[in-house]
């Protein structure tokens, strides 16, 4: 029997979805507009980052100095600031039909010519990844404009998915799961965290992932540090494994997180796993359209407290996801937004005991007219691998 998987292929069955059209990006910089006069704002600003993917279609670059901007004023039409070198790329975007051009070159100032576009003493929502150095020098060329930050302003900008961006994100989910089911088959002890990981980025590119965004293999003690980074620690029998793993798959991100053992485990790994499984459990069964999402949080904290480890459950219960892994709205006290059907996120309560094992186990969610509905369905209780 091989020791890891075969190597990466795309098994996928499922065709490709249609791509996203002009009208589609026409409609989501229309809402975005209304969004914006709604929250009293006199448009958005958007550098080049997940947002203006979003808006736009267009990939552009995330580190040239040279100023990309897409301006969406709430009464008016869109315009797109970009450099001359890359308009042609712009051009191709699906989304440039639905929005106006607007090149400069080398020798122009981008800034001076941005400034027609905004309105002199409004307020402007600005993408949260935006250079500073754009932003201050827009401050310059019009002192009477003022800036909030875009998640800020307009937190559910990307939050509800349509039933297009639902079934890719399914998809995706599905693709995780598939990866999860194949690497139960693999040895784990005798091999690195470092060798998990790999099987585990081979596989989702397998199951049609076009992208790999982290593998987090935490086993032993490293399973205590939620954000633990594989490394060369040999896994070894009596271990608690957490796997932790995702990517983008027609353009929307996976997320799940299961933990297996090695080995039989003890009365108290086995204890606390079935704890943070019944955590999970609560974390799902308080998704409702129009409760805030705050509870999602509390419902599964509330479990973990009831057992005596609540200090030991150290992150947020959840966060959004869609074109990003991590994005609004977020699952933790003080997030009053209510939860809205479409919306998705992660569902993953974790207990984690210092220098001994941890524990998480995550699904991502979609919220429907009547509760919540699971992306990822693998089994949750514990996993004995060899």
């Amino acid at each position: 029997m091989p020791t890891t998987p075969e190597p990466a292929r795309d098994t996928a069955a499922e065709a490709a979805p249609a791509p996203f059209t002009a009208d589609d990006y026409r409609d989501r910089m229309a809402r975005t507009a209304r969004s914006a006069a709604e929250a009293g704002l006199a448009g958005v600003l958007v550098a080049p980052g997940p947002d203006l993917t979003y808006l736009t279609g267009y990939h552009a670059s995330l580190t040239t100095e040279r100023m990309t901007m897409l301006v969406v004023p709430a009464d008016g039409d869109p315009v797109l600031v970009v450099p001359a070198l890359e308009a042609p790329d712009a051009a191709r975007a699906p989304g440039a039909p639905a929005l106006t051009l607007r090149d400069w070159t080398d020798a122009q100032d981008p800034y001076a010519a941005t400034a027609p576009l905004l309105d002199p003493a409004g307020r402007f929502g600005i993408s949260d990844n935006a250079w500073a150095l754009h932003l201050l020098r827009l401050r310059a060329a019009l002192p009477g404009v003022s800036y909030t930050a875009l998640t800020e302003a307009l937190p559910m900008l990307r939050a509800v998915k349509d039933a297009r961006e639902l079934a890719r994100a399914a998809a995706a989910g599905a693709a995780a799961d598939a990866a999860y089911g194949e690497i139960l088959k693999v040895p784990f002890a005798g091999r690195k965290e470092t060798d998990i990981a790999a099987d585990l980025a081979a596989l989702l590119l397998r199951f049609g992932h076009s992208q790999v965004d982290f593998t987090v293999v935490g086993s032993g003690p490293g399973a205590a540090d939620p954000h633990h980074d594989a490394g060369d620690r040999v896994i070894t029998d009596g271990d608690m494994v957490v796997l932790d793993f995702g990517g983008l798959k027609h353009g929307y991100g996976s997320d799940t997180t299961r933990t297996v053992h090695v080995g039989e485990p003890t009365d108290e790994e086995r204890r606390v796993h079935t704890l943070v499984r019944e955590a999970q459990q609560a974390g799902f069964e308080a998704v409702r359209p129009g409760v805030a999402c705050q509870e999602v949080d509390r419902a599964a904290r509330a479990v973990i407290e009831a057992a005596g480890y609540g200090e030991y459950f150290i992150h947020r219960t959840g966060h959004g996801i869609g074109i990003t892994t991590h994005e609004p709205p977020y699952m933790i006290e003080g997030e009053e937004q209510p939860m809205v059907p479409g919306m998705c996120f992660s569902v993953e309560p974790g207990v984690y005991l210092p220098g001994r094992f941890g524990v998480r186990i995550e699904d991502i969610v979609t919220v429907t007219e009547t509760g919540g509905r699971r992306l990822n369905n693998t089994p949750r209780e514990m996993a004995i691998v060899h």
